[in-house]
């Protein structure tokens, strides 16, 4: 697939590229990629969550009334789990929900996000750029010039540029990151994916590794 360059301003700078058919023209798999998501979100799990046991309830251990002969159900102490205030049966643990996946899986899950931005032709190439200072209006300019305002976008830098990012901090829509922060979850939770040249190069090589 061949995309125009544009500048920041969204014109067409007479330049163009060529996107990987081995990165960007993939038959997508679509398990590859649940897995790849369903393990980001599982790594992004604290697993602090924690319930009182019996043994760890406050409370007398007496019992309450005789075994037999209350013709009622028999109970112990006040922190047996069927009494209110009691201890929580097979309560929460903390635990840790990560897991691992083959490298060779991820690689073919972020092909395969990558692969359905560019069948939805949703993937812009701009020229390298960066701002004199942190600006958000700059930013907001650069968003309105590519005609994508309203739309979430991700913006992939070659390297880290601290006004750029300063400049889309704010924006709730906006988020810049460089090529190796790139994963299948941030690439399918955006409208737009934009690349600047350098990262586009940088992309393809690390995926043709």
């Amino acid at each position: 697939m061949e995309l125009k360059v544009l500048n920041i301003k969204g014109e067409e700078t007479g330049k163009t590229v060529v996107l990987n058919d081995a990165v960007f023209g993939i038959e997508p798999n679509d398990h590859a990629i649940y897995l790849d998501v369903k393990q980001y979100m599982a790594n992004k799990r604290q697993g602090t969550h924690k319930s009182k046991e019996r043994s760890e309830v406050t409370g007398s251990t007496r019992k309450l009334i005789r075994q037999k002969g209350n013709g009622g159900a028999r109970r112990g102490d006040v922190k047996s789990p069927v009494m209110v205030g009691g201890g929580r049966i097979f309560g929460p643990k903390p635990r840790d929900y990560s897991f691992k996946l083959n490298k060779k899986v991820k690689a073919l899950a972020r092909k395969s996000a990558l692969s359905y931005k560019a069948k939805d032709n949703s993937i812009i190439v701009v020229e390298d750029f960066t701002f004199e200072a942190p600006k958000t209006k700059d930013f907001i300019s650069l968003l309105k010039g590519l005609h994508i305002e309203n739309k979430k976008m991700l913006l992939v830098l070659p390297e880290n540029n601290h006004p750029v990012f300063l400049s889309a901090r704010n924006l709730s829509t906006a988020n810049v990151i460089i090529p190796s922060e790139l994963n299948t979850y941030k690439v399918l939770n955006t409208n737009s994916l934009v690349f600047t040249e350098s990262s586009l190069g940088i992309i393809e090589k690390n995926f043709n590794a």
